[in-house]
């Protein structure tokens, strides 16, 4: 898992605003992320934002049942207990993403912008950033 390859992560716009205020520090996927510790992150707000709005680190993932990640994780999601649980019904194992080091961009950096410099879709959940990604995509990259 190389820590060097910069994971473009999906929010939603209140939960990308958390993440940024420092009162959402963990972020819930379904699917398994195959990140290190230490990679670099691009927060993407989705609609209405749709903007990039800043960068943090991966301090870790943990990954357990849902019930266990409640129990655990709870004051660090930014949700209630029932939104977290319709968003990972179904679901064995919670991906729980706990972020550091996070920056908020002085502008936002809108879709359309990107969409200028070149083609793009933002991911519904998480991707890794490409060498034909929008040049301003890519020059948040950190190494």
């Amino acid at each position: 898992m190389p820590a060097q390859r910069t994971l473009l992560l999906s929010l939603r716009p209140r939960f990308a605003a958390a993440i940024l205020a420092g009162t959402k520090t963990i972020e819930i996927r379904r699917r398994p992320v195959n990140a290190a510790p230490g990679t670099a992150i691009i927060l993407y707000a989705s609609s209405p934002q749709m903007a990039v709005v800043g960068t943090a680190r991966l301090a870790h993932i943990t990954v357990c049942p849902p019930d266990d990640g409640w129990r655990r994780f709870h004051h660090e999601f930014g949700l209630g207990r029932d939104e977290y649980n319709e968003y990972l019904d179904g679901a064995v194992n919670a991906h729980l993403l706990h972020v550091t080091a996070v920056n908020r961009l002085n502008e936002p950096l809108p879709l359309r912008h990107l969409r200028e410099q070149a083609p793009f879709q933002p991911p519904q959940s998480f991707r890794y950033v490409a060498a034909g990604d929008p040049e301003g995509l890519r020059d948040l990259v950190v190494r």
